[in-house]
């Protein structure tokens, strides 16, 4: 195994995105692709570092960006600021997400006709918003991901598998609203699943998390099994 990165480059009009792609060179065919999309600080080490691990795995690891090239927050003030238009224009924030998608699929490591796509936080929100859209993928993955429904989707077929991993403590994402969603899964006719983990809160799988008293604290236990399910869950979409 040897894994290999690069930056790639791409625009939305006048912005210019870069995603960190990441794929073991020693396998020769087109494998599966699975997009990463960052939480609200923008992409990170974290998420390259999934696409890498990613990569570990078979696939090819796509670590979008939706803000900008070498656009982060440093602060939950900015952090908040750069994550509110997106929130504000669901249609901004999924055709960000489309873009991305195609920009993975693009690539000669990657078998367009198998991708995937996993996120973090208000990356959650942002792969199930492409899933909302009927994007042809196999299946998307929210970690501890925002679950409020984009109110531009309604009636549309959810083509791709969903898997949700949710931390039932998670003040973004309350029962009644975990439940809001189940229903509009129904709505939308998709093949999902929700696996809750009972004491955990928000960002469970980031190590950095130690604000409790805000909701957010990391979970070891909560981070590897959520882990072993998408990996479970990838290889039954792409087989």
């Amino acid at each position: 195994m040897s894994i290999q990165t690069r930056t790639i480059e791409y625009k939305d009009c006048d912005i210019v995105l870069a995603a960190h792609m990441a794929w073991d060179e020693t396998v020769s065919d087109p494998r599966p692709g699975v997009l990463v999309s960052h939480a609200w600080a923008g992409r990170s080490e974290f998420e390259d570092r999934k696409a890498e691990r990613l990569a570990e795995l078979g696939y090819v690891g796509f670590s979008l960006d939706l803000y900008g090239q070498g656009v982060t927050g440093r602060s939950p003030d900015e952090n908040a600021a750069l994550m509110q238009p997106f929130l504000d224009d669901r249609a901004l924030l999924q055709r960000r997400m489309l873009l991305s998608l195609e920009q993975l699929s693009s690539q000669k490591e990657v078998d367009s006709d198998r991708t995937a796509a996993i996120g973090f936080c208000f990356g959650g929100l942002c792969v199930l918003d492409l899933a909302r859209t009927g994007a042809d993928l196999r299946g998307v993955v929210s970690f501890h991901g925002l679950l409020g429904a984009p109110g531009n989707t309604e009636g549309m077929e959810i083509s791709s598998k969903v898997l949700v991993l949710h931390g039932w403590r998670d003040p973004l994402a309350p029962p009644e609203q975990v439940l809001s969603f189940a229903d509009e899964m129904a709505s939308h006719g998709a093949d999902w699943q929700l696996q809750v983990y009972g004491n955990c809160m928000h960002a469970f799988t980031n190590p950095e998390a130690e604000a409790p008293e805000n909701g957010m604290q990391y979970d070891p236990t909560a981070d590897r099994r959520s882990w072993d399910a998408m990996w479970v869950f990838l290889n039954e979409v792409f087989n």
